[in-house]
């Protein structure tokens, strides 16, 4: 189980570090093909129905990506028409997703910033703000978070975020069911990583990361006392791939996380809307 240390955190310096360390590696391997960069260039979609549908028709529409990594999902929706911004806190991952935009030809920009502390210039001028998949666990302040991502919609815009479901990141193991991680709290959870997500079997040397538990009450409640209304919250007992590489795909190809005769959510899923003030 990782380390636990309670009371004021700052993960801010490890995790950027343990994310620069990814970004060289991600889609630049022969083996990496969970980001597959020839196959997306060649015009591969990377996005999957859940936030395409929460997003709606984007052409047109001005689009903040948050949490980017080197921008494949950004450019992705810049395909699709959208007028995009990416924003990652690694000068790694903006520098490899501004080359990737030049070798689309897809128009993009790309700034570097902590998502909890967006710069003042992106205030007031989007349509839709898209965060997906891994992204609040690198949260130490989910009220900023949530601050930054209203402040950055027009009157009307909405907040789509798909992420993955406390309750599967609780799990640890399946057989045997081990359960090691907190449903919620917030507390910061330093953890020594060997590896990465994109690839399990490369061994990478040591290095710390800081994570953070948020049960879905805390959520929808910072995105609440930002000021959104929740337009829609889902949770989703299967999905399209395994976010964390523990799952079995059943007979109709998605994954779920079986729990008895049951199986509890992998995925949420939230569209909020900042307010009309016209």
């Amino acid at each position: 189980m990782p380390d636990i240390r309670p009371g004021t955190d700052d993960g801010l310096a490890p995790n950027r570090a343990l994310w620069d360390r990814w970004a060289r590696i991600h889609g630049s391997t022969p083996t990496d093909r969970f980001y597959d960069v020839e196959s997306f260039v060649a015009g591969r979609q990377t996005l999957r129905a859940l936030e395409r549908d929460l997003a709606g028709e984007v052409a047109g529409r001005d689009l903040l990506h948050l949490q980017c990594h080197f921008g494949m999902d950004t450019l992705n929706w810049a395909r699709l028409g959208a007028r995009v911004t990416g924003v990652d806190f690694s000068p790694i991952a903006i520098e490899r997703a501004r080359l990737l935009a030049a070798r689309t030809g897809l128009p993009a920009t790309f700034v570097e910033a902590d998502t909890q502390r967006l710069p003042a210039t992106l205030a007031g001028r989007f349509d839709l703000v898209v965060a997906t998949y891994g992204i609040l666990c690198w949260i130490g302040d989910l009220d900023a978070w949530m601050g930054g991502a209203a402040s950055a919609l027009r009157p009307g815009g909405s907040l789509v975020l798909v992420d993955l479901h406390p309750a599967f990141q609780a799990v640890a193991t399946l057989d045997p069911l081990v359960v090691d991680w907190p449903y919620g709290g917030g507390e910061p959870h330093h953890e020594t990583l060997t590896a990465t997500y994109a690839e399990p079997g490369l061994s990478l040397p040591p290095q710390e990361s800081v994570q953070y538990p948020y049960s879905i009450g805390e959520i929808v409640t910072a995105a609440a006392g930002a000021g959104l209304t929740i337009k829609h919250f889902g949770e989703h007992v299967a999905a399209e791939f395994d976010p964390r590489g523990i799952l079995s795909a059943g007979e109709d190809g998605r994954y779920r996380l079986p729990f008895g005769d049951s199986h509890l959510p992998i995925l949420y899923s939230l569209r909020a809307v900042a307010p009309d003030r016209a």
